[in-house]
């Protein structure tokens, strides 16, 4: 006689996505709405995984992404949970709140402003 167990099979393990919070994307939105202002950047995409958030931002819209701000809950204890990706997939900072992280793209808005 086989025993099964059919507690899983009845309530299937439901995978909730990993999404930035209000002030995160205020946070986000407000360097984008300065970038386009300045004219570097022109459209983005964000994608809600199960084990990342991902906002992209775009030069145009048929390209590669400029940059990629991530959100990793997973590595909040290790190296933070906050990076920013370049267009090749350098790591250019990573952190465990989102402002410091967010300095090495307004950094590029400075210079781009002068």
């Amino acid at each position: 006689m086989n025993i099964v167990n059919i507690k899983n099979q009845l309530h299937p393990k439901i995978h909730e996505k990993i999404t930035f919070h209000r002030l995160e994307l205020t946070s986000i939105l407000n360097l984008y709405g300065r970038m386009v202002a300045a004219g570097e950047w022109r459209d983005y995409g964000i994608s809600y995984l199960r084990e990342v958030a991902v906002f992209s931002v775009f030069k145009r819209t048929a390209e590669n992404p400029l940059f990629r701000i991530e959100k990793r809950p997973k590595l909040r204890n290790k190296q933070g949970m906050y990076a920013v990706m370049g267009f090749d997939g350098q790591i250019l900072k990573r952190g465990h709140d989102l402002k410091p992280v967010l300095s090495v793209i307004e950094r590029k808005l400075i210079r781009t402003v002068d």
